[in-house]
Order: C-alpha cells, then structure tokens, then sequence
C-alpha cells in the first residue's frame, strides 16, 4: 500500500460509527482515508423506539445525521450496497464502485416479517419506525381486548427490548385508565424469557412482567397469523386485538450473494471478528460470535461497538505496523426499563473462564437517567 490506505465501512449503526470513530481518532486524514456507506442518512439509538411509542419522543428528535461525519473528515455515500466483491477488493453500490484496503461490515440485520405469512397484513412490526407511531395511536385508542405481543424468530436485536415493550404498554394502558379491561399475552419461541442472561435472570425478568399482570407464553413458534388470530406450528391458536411482532431476522441479501454468510444465517466470527478474506471484518448484528455450544453474543448495539472498536484498533496497529492482536472482551451491558420510571441494568461478560456471566441490578431512577445519557453520548461523541 503506497497510497492512504482505504478503509471501507458498510454500515452506519453501532459498530460502523464506532469504528470510524476510533479509526479517526488516532489516525489522521493524510494516514487513512475513510468512508462510511448506508442506504439511509440517519443514526438512532435502538431503544429510543420505546419512547416514540410511549409519546414521549418524536423520530425526529430521536435521530443523528450520518451527513455529520464530514466534519470529521469521514466520508459518508448515502447508497445500497448492491454488491461486495471480496475477490477484487472492491464494494458497488447503486451508482459506484469502490476499492478498499480494509473492509468492516457492519449491516446490521434485516427484519423479514415476509417470513410469517399473513404477519404485515394482520399485525405491527414493533421494530419498524415507520410504524411506531400508528402503534402509539392504537394503543391510545384501545379500550378493552387483547394485546399480543410475539417475538417470531431468534436472535433478534436488542433482547430485553420486547419485554420493555410490554412494561411500558402496560404503564401507558394504566396511565389510560383501562389497563384492568386490556389483557397482554406475551409470545416467545424460547423456553425461557431471555436466554442469553441465562435462568436466574430469566426468572426475575418473568415475576417483573407477572407482577404487572403480564401474562407469558414460552415455547409459541409461530407459524402464520390471520385476522385476530396467532396460529402457533403446533396447531394451536390464540385471539388478539392488536398485535405487535418481533419479525425474523435475516442478513442482507448482499451478505449471502458474498458467500460470507449461508442463507438464513450470519457471518460467523471469532473474537478477532475477522472473516476468512484479507484484511476484511465483520462485527454487530450481521454477525454470529458463539460462545459456548449454541449461546452466541446477544445481538445489542453495546456489543457491536465493543467490537468494532476492537477492530478499529487491530487495523491501527496494522497501519501503523505494530504487532498483537486484540480480542474482543464479550462486556456490555443492556438497560430493562420498567415502565414505572425507573431502569435496572443487564451486565453481561460473555468470556469470563467457566461460562458466560449475568448481573441484573436493582430497578432504580438512576439507571434510566443512564439510559438516557448512553444514548445522548452516542450521538454526540459519534456525530
């Protein structure tokens, strides 16, 4: 590499910003040339989502704008990536082709509500933000029925999110007044509520949502829905009035076209988050880190950045032709909010000796007063 090497990032969520970031931080723009392409123009934090439904935010107010990388003179190409060519080292996108030294991916997952038939006709994507606000609506307009709340594939982004979901429906229904005619039925395909914590906190997950009178279903594999009705694979049925839905996840299309993913499936990564092609990496929700047997890295936008930061650094160290290799140390951490104006916190570490280690702390104002500030940082720190 005699030129400013290049370096490529596909993704402008967590563990693109991230990377870019701490890239540009310790390198300047006459050591390394960088570029960030997503096909929308816009950042937020996942679990802002929460509040648009609740009313208590706007999209608008809720979003950073990618077109502020400039002033970090990081460049930004508002394209869809229609094609990554490890072979040549090269990324087209609808109207360029572009070469690359290093590449990141970081696209995130797709959510694929065409996976369940009958799911756009009949029910609402809780994760869509065109939808949040027609789901706010719905909410505020219900006075008596059945809310379903269904979680339709696994991984899924942001695993404590849903169950969130429930906690502050269920404050805004009482809020309301009418939360004692409205029933919330909560549909999981796993056998426990949150799997990635492991069962003790699994538990204390189930006896928040069941002190609020939320009634959860484990082990429902869905398989279609029709009007006001959830048709679970084993035969069995359960009424709604409005539904709101964890769709399936998928990779982009790109992705499997690239052969770094099998179909259906993620980029599987190590803790170095490299794929098997030079100087090309992977982290976030695109990607598959297993852990022990079939527990993998939650797909949360905490650990995407702990990666991409990892990477970041590794691809500092090769410009700058140092030695050592950094592993991705598997910390993060997830907020639950309570829908009672407090938060507890998910303190994960994925890597300790044994096996994966949790920590939920105590529901407490604090916390969501951090809740807040993590995502007041991320945006100004990144944009």
């Amino acid at each position: 590499m005699t030129s400013i090497p290049h370096i490529l990032i596909l993704g402008g969520g967590f563990g693109g910003l991230a990377a870019a970031n701490e890239i540009r931080n310790n390198l300047t723009s006459s050591q390394v040339k960088i570029t960030v392409i997503d096909k929308k123009d816009w950042f937020m934090v996942g679990f802002a989502k929460l509040w648009i439904i609740k009313g208590i935010r706007t999209f608008e107010n809720s979003i950073g704008s990618l077109n502020q990388l400039i002033k970090k003179e990081i460049n930004f190409l508002k394209e869809e990536i229609i094609q990554i060519d490890l072979q040549n080292k090269q990324i087209k996108t609808t109207t360029k082709t572009l070469s690359y030294d290093f590449l990141i991916i970081a696209m995130g997952a797709v959510l694929a509500p065409e996976k369940i038939p009958g799911l756009s006709e009949n029910g609402m994507n809780l994760y869509d933000h065109n939808q949040l606000t027609e789901i706010h609506k719905k909410i505020k307009n219900m006075r008596s029925g059945n809310i379903a709340i269904s979680i339709m594939g696994m991984p899924y982004k942001c695993p404590p999110a849903p169950f969130e979901a429930s906690l502050l429906i269920d404050s805004m229904l009482r809020d309301a007044g009418v939360r004692e005619s409205i029933q919330i039925h909560f549909y999981s395909p796993a056998p426990i509520t949150l799997p990635a914590a492991g069962p003790e906190i699994s538990k204390k997950i189930l006896s928040l949502i069941n002190s609020e009178n939320i009634i959860f279903h484990d082990s429902c594999k869905i398989k279609s829905v029709e009007k006001n009705k959830l048709i679970f694979q084993n035969g069995e049925e359960a009424n709604f009035d409005l539904l709101l839905a964890v769709p399936p996840h998928v990779a982009p299309k790109v992705i499997y076209e690239s052969g770094l993913a099998k179909e259906g499936g993620f980029i599987p990564i190590n803790r170095d988050c490299k794929t098997p092609f030079e100087n090309v990496y992977a982290v976030g929700d695109v990607t598959t880190l297993t852990v022990i047997d079939t527990m993998t890295v939650p797909k949360a936008g905490v650990f995407a950045e702990g990666e991409a930061i990892t990477v970041a650094q590794n691809i500092i160290s090769n410009i700058q032709s140092k030695n050592g290799l950094l592993l991705f140390d598997g910390k993060g951490g997830c907020f639950l909010e309570s829908g009672r104006d407090t938060a507890s916190i998910i303190e994960v570490d994925m890597f300790t000796e044994s096996k994966p280690t949790t920590k939920l702390t105590e529901s407490t104002a604090k916390h969501l007063d951090e809740k807040l500030q993590f995502e007041k940082e991320r945006l100004s720190k990144w944009l």
